[in-house]
C-alpha cells in the first residue's frame, strides 16, 4: 500500500498535519536543547535524529511510515510528561509543547491510516 494515486482531501490534510507537526517537533527539540533550555553540553539535542527519516515517508504517502511514527511519537511523549512534571518554567513550557505535537502527530497518522485503508476497501478490484 503505497502511494496513492488520487489521494482524496482528508488523506492529503492528515499528511500535512503530519509532517508539519514532525517538522515542528524536530525545530523544538533542536531549540530546547541548543538554545532555549538546554541541559548539559546539548547531547539532548540527538534526541531528533529518529524523526529525520520519516520525512521522506512522509512526503511519498508511505503507510509504513506513518505506522512506525504513530508508535515511535509514544517515546516523545513519555520524555514529556516526565519532563513537564519534573521541571519548572520554560522547560515545562516546552515539554507541553511536545506534548501537544506528539498527540498531534498521533492523531493525524491514526487518520491518515484509517483513511487509507478505508479507501483501498471501497476501490474496486
Amino acid at each position: 500500500m503505497d502511494e496513492p494515486k488520487h489521494p482524496d482531501g482528508v488523506v492529503r490534510t492528515a499528511r500535512a498535519v503530519a509532517l508539519t507537526a514532525v517538522l515542528g517537533l524536530i525545530a523544538l527539540g533542536l531549540a530546547w536543547e541548543l538554545w532555549l533550555a538546554p541541559t548539559g553540553s546539548g547531547t539532548l539535542a540527538l534526541k531528533v535524529l529518529p524523526l529525520l527519516p520519516c520525512l521522506a515517508g512522509l512526503l511519498r504517502h508511505r503507510m509504513y511510515t506513518f505506522r512506525w511514527l504513530s508508535l515511535l511519537v509514544w517515546l516523545y511523549v513519555l520524555e514529556g510528561v516526565m519532563r513537564a512534571t519534573s521541571e519548572s518554567g520554560l522547560s515545562q513550557q516546552l515539554a507541553m509543547a511536545e506534548l501537544a505535537l506528539c498527540l498531534l502527530i498521533f492523531a493525524a497518522c491514526g487518520l491518515y491510516i484509517r483513511r487509507r485503508q478505508r479507501n483501498a476497501r471501497q476501490q474496486p478490484a
